[in-house]
């Protein structure tokens, strides 16, 4: 069959999608069509280029050695699209994680960023942990997220660009019952002793828990051994009320029933956060994120460590250096 003349993008994001997913229901919620329109868009694809690109069984989609071939060909031609749209004032939406709901860094910075370029569409997503949300920056799944970007793998940092914002305070999170409770700042030394959640076992959030390990460390404080994954307030609160733990939060942590949020003091433990992105992105939201970044950050003295302020050496190399 001779190669078509034209291809539709919309086909090829499709097979993007299918192929990065490996499942076609993820697939069309990822590009927010119905999972019968997806699967027409990959047939006519198929159709059109007089190839199988998928093996599809009950349990799984494994792309064929077509699809492998197209797959590198599919990604330029769709970076190329948007880059063009981008020049000429049509960019695609801007994706940029929060991490949770509730969290006031991120939140802030998309909300100045909204107001910088109020034509420009940005649109927020919550993937929990800066970990997973690099791995889909780096896919093009994702454009932009916030977290501590030292505690990424080496060879993930190597594809993305970053832009240090701030220094957050850290807290605990403790019942309202708790001793520690009546405190209005828990000194570090208050929890020796005490086995702290810091989300150790969860796939998305290891920078979070390796921090904790530097913090407690020569402290007598324990990092809580991992347990399911508790999705959603109502579980977290559940899991919470059974195990009696602190969890260790920032200071911006969202208030819950039952509950109290305590900074953490003596000395101040600081959570570095960055603007994260994938390397070579150019989006015109983009540029307003960042300059977002540079305002609000500026504007509330957040990347003024305190001088009594605990933060990882490597950690501190990396919120020096403007990248």
């Amino acid at each position: 069959m001779p190669a078509p003349a034209h291809l539709d993008p919309r086909l090829l994001r499709a097979f993007v999608a299918v192929a990065e997913e490996l499942h076609f229901t993820r697939a069309a919620a990822r590009l927010y069509v119905a999972q019968q329109a997806l699967s027409r868009d990959v047939r006519r694809l198929e159709r059109e280029l007089g190839a199988e690109l998928f093996v599809r069984t009950t349990r799984q989609v494994t792309p064929t050695a077509d699809g492998e071939r197209l797959l590198p060909y599919a990604r330029r031609v769709l970076q190329a699209q948007d880059d063009l749209l981008t020049a000429f004032g049509q960019a695609r939406p801007l994706l940029v994680d929060l991490n949770s709901p509730g969290l006031a860094t991120g939140r802030l910075v998309l909300e100045r960023a909204r107001s910088l370029a109020p034509e420009q569409e940005l649109m927020a997503r919550y993937e929990s942990g800066l970990t997973h949300a690099a791995g889909e920056l780096v896919a093009g799944r994702l454009d932009a997220s916030f977290g501590r970007f030292a505690g990424l793998p080496a060879a993930l940092r190597a594809g993305l660009g970053h832009q240090p914002v701030r220094h957050e305070p850290m807290a605990v999170v403790l019942p309202e019952d708790h001793p520690l409770a009546r405190l209005e700042r828990v000194p570090l030394s208050a929890l020796a002793g005490e086995t702290v959640y810091a989300g150790a076992g969860n796939p998305r959030t290891p920078e979070w828990t390796d921090l904790a390990h530097r913090l407690f460390e020569g402290r007598g404080i324990h990092v809580a051994s991992p347990v399911p994954l508790a999705v959603g307030e109502e579980e977290f609160r559940r899991i919470m009320d059974k195990t009696r733990n602190p969890i260790l939060a920032v200071e911006s942590f969202p208030a819950m029933p039952s509950t109290v949020v305590r900074p953490l003091v003596d000395p101040v433990p600081l959570s570095p956060v960055s603007l994260v992105w994938r390397k070579g992105l150019v989006h015109p939201a983009l540029d307003a994120l960042r300059r977002a970044a540079v305002q609000v950050a500026t504007e509330n003295g957040w990347l003024e460590a305190p001088g009594e302020g605990w933060i990882p050496a490597a950690d501190a190399a990396v919120m020096s250096v403007h990248k």
